[in-house]
């Protein structure tokens, strides 16, 4: 009986082994990627069309939301490396 109970932990060690690094971790590089994109096209904007309003506050809310997206990222990753170390899955730095 502890033989079985003991495979099934390392199976499930090994799936979510695979999870992490196939899907979760690459997604999360690719969110944080796509939310700096985010960021600097607001600031890009904020500086070369300083004489519209409209463009100035498009800008603002670009940074923002890159920032908003950032944060998120950060969030998750972090939570995702605390229930990783908790069940002892290694985790990509």
């Amino acid at each position: 009986m502890i033989a079985y109970a003991q495979s099934a932990e390392v199976l499930a060690r090994s799936a979510l082994d695979r999870l992490n690094d196939a899907i979760l971790f690459p997604l999360i590089t690719l969110l944080t990627s796509v939310a700096i994109v985010i960021f600097l096209w607001g600031a890009f904007e904020f500086i070369s069309k300083a004489e519209s309003d409209e463009a100035h506050t498009n800008g603002k809310r670009h940074m923002l939301w890159g920032i908003i997206g950032l944060f998120v990222m950060l969030t998750a990753y972090t939570i995702l490396r605390l229930a990783a170390n908790t069940v002892g899955a290694p985790v990509p730095s």
